[in-house]
């Protein structure tokens, strides 16, 4: 018994020197807390009472060393959560530790009706998700059964042997536990978070977002509605690209893409548009080299996107993803649209190998360290 006891007292012993090892080299903070902004009151379908709708949970973090005047908001994308920003499956800190140990103040969110953002059945009645395999395929291990041409550059995904990014890999498992259903209704969940983002701007004042995925439609719609109060945009992978894959539709009349261009809901075009018909749209004649995707672009005179165009965009795209194929094509439609924009292939500035979960990566602090280095370049 007392041979046991001292085993497990080593044992405590070791972790805690872990864990001690751990807090010195994380953040001293002097707010770590959440709160909730946006939703409103409605009446439930069966009749008994109100519940509250369409608000957006927060995790704030302000370091005691704060360095910079703009705080960042780390917005997530479909079937994720805030987790993909405040960890790593394999156990590393995420980037909102990185962020705040450079002196940035961090807002986390759950988009509105996911995660720890409030979902009704009765009210939120369709949603999406993504299988074991697909989840493996399209974004931890796309180089072992390679469907675009850039996957075979994979290499950044963490863990190691025969089941490395596939399930039953311990790192896997703990990224695809952390999956969850997404609203079908693209229109609703674009409203959501842009009453949800423009509330959490109103309350903390002038910020950067940092965008991934379905969120880069998201973020667009946030700068549209309070683009004095967007100081940056970091569009990391955005899914949401005026583009098509012309060797799958061979009829392009029918794929537009986005129905407002960058958007699936409206946003704020000039000369005005009511509807996306009013949008006339054309596509390439042939894609910028094989490996690409068809761009759709304006016909005739192109509107503007006023709102963005006085706000700093950088949309980032990894070597190895699938929108290595596609984000090209939403940079080009903002140029045309009268938005500065910086397009940047990692791969192009020595950072390889990575995938479209980039955040969770094991190279994620040196893509990390890149995004602050690009804002204070902007002197942001």
């Amino acid at each position: 018994m007392l041979k046991i006891v001292f085993r497990l007292s080593l044992v405590a012993l070791l972790y805690a020197n872990i864990n001690l090892l751990n807090a010195k080299s994380l953040p001293l903070l002097a707010e770590d807390n959440y709160f909730y902004v946006g939703g409103q009151y409605v009446a439930t379908p069966d009749g008994q009472g109100q519940v509250m709708t369409g608000q957006m949970y927060v995790h704030v973090q302000i370091p005691v060393h704060l360095k910079h005047k703009f705080p960042i908001i780390m917005i997530h994308g479909a079937n994720q959560t805030g987790t993909n920003y405040e960890g790593t499956p394999d156990g590393r800190p995420g980037w909102n530790t990185h962020f705040l140990a450079r002196g940035y103040s961090v807002y986390v969110i759950d988009q509105p009706v996911r995660g720890r953002s409030a979902v009704h059945p009765d009210l939120n009645t369709k949603f999406r998700r993504s299988n074991a395999q697909f989840t493996a395929d399209r974004w931890t291990a796309p180089e072992t059964n390679p469907r675009w041409p850039q996957a075979k550059f994979h290499t950044q995904w963490p863990g190691s042997g025969a089941f490395k990014g596939q399930p039953g890999d311990p790192i896997f498992d703990q990224f695809y536990a952390s999956q969850v259903e997404t609203l079908s209704d693209t229109v609703q969940t674009e409203r959501m978070m842009r009453d949800a983002g423009a509330a959490l701007l109103d309350r903390i004042g002038p910020a950067v977002l940092i965008t991934h995925s379905q969120g880069g439609a998201l973020g667009w719609q946030i700068v549209d509605a309070r683009p004095h109060l967007v100081k940056a945009v970091l569009a990391i992978e955005p899914s949401t690209t005026p583009s098509f894959d012309q060797t799958l539709n061979s009829n392009a009349a029918n794929v537009l893409g986005p129905s407002y261009g960058i958007t699936e809901s409206p946003i704020n075009y000039a000369p005005s548009i009511d509807a996306p018909s009013q949008l006339s749209r054309k596509a390439q004649s042939a894609p910028d080299s094989p490996e690409l995707w068809t761009c759709w672009m304006q016909d005739g005179t192109p509107r503007t996107l006023p709102t963005l165009a006085g706000v700093t965009i950088a949309i980032v795209t990894a070597q190895a993803s699938a929108f290595a194929q596609t984000n090209h094509c939403l940079s080009k439609y903002l140029t045309q649209a009268g938005v500065k924009n910086d397009f940047i292939r990692l791969e192009n500035v020595g950072i390889l190998g990575n995938g479209h979960m980039m955040m969770l990566e094991k190279n994620s602090n040196n893509i990390a360290d890149f995004l602050i280095k690009y804002l204070m370049s902007k002197k942001i």
